[in-house]
Order: structure tokens, then C-alpha cells, then sequence
């Protein structure tokens, strides 16, 4: 099992370490205790909250991309800070 201090920064090890915490839920020796199961599920509702704003913020950048691409904007850090790409 693997900790978050272990993980890399990418999508694949998200998916990755999303699975890790499903075979935990899965696991029932270790669920026999309430207490395990109390502290698995906290765990997991915490793991999915953070995934959810790491997909979404993923997205952003993606359709940012995307944006960025269609309008002719070749410094991608325009589109991240919101600008119009007009010097002013």
C-alpha cells in the first residue's frame, strides 16, 4: 500500500491510488473493527473529495488548452491568468 507521500503528481497514479483505497473498503478483515470501518470510510470520503478537485481542475486546464488553441494564443499563461492576450 502506498501513502499520498509516495505519490506522484499525474492522473495514472490518482487512478492508481483510487484503487488502492478501494481494495481497502474491500478488504474485510481489516473492516471487522467499527473502528477501521469508521476510519476507512472517512478516509475514502476525504480521497474522493480531493480527487473530484484534482479531475476537476484537470479539466480547467484542459479546456483552457483547448481555448487556447482555437483563439491562436500561443503563451498558454495568458489563458491561465484570465487575460485577453492584448498588450495593454
Amino acid at each position: 500500500m502506498k501513502g499520498l507521500n509516495n505519490m506522484n503528481n499525474d492522473l495514472s497514479s490518482l487512478n492508481n491510488y483510487l484503487f488502492e483505497q478501494l481494495e481497502r473498503l474491500n478488504d474485510d478483515e481489516t473492516l471487522q473493527s467499527e473502528e477501521n470501518f469508521e476510519k476507512e470510510m472517512k478516509r475514502a470520503k476525504a480521497i474522493t473529495g480531493v480527487s473530484m478537485a484534482i479531475v476537476n481542475n484537470a479539466n480547467l486546464i484542459l479546456d483552457a488548452k483547448r481555448y487556447a488553441d482555437e483563439m491562436g494564443i500561443k503563451n498558454q499563461k495568458e489563458v491561465l491568468t484570465l487575460t485577453d492576450g492584448k498588450k495593454k
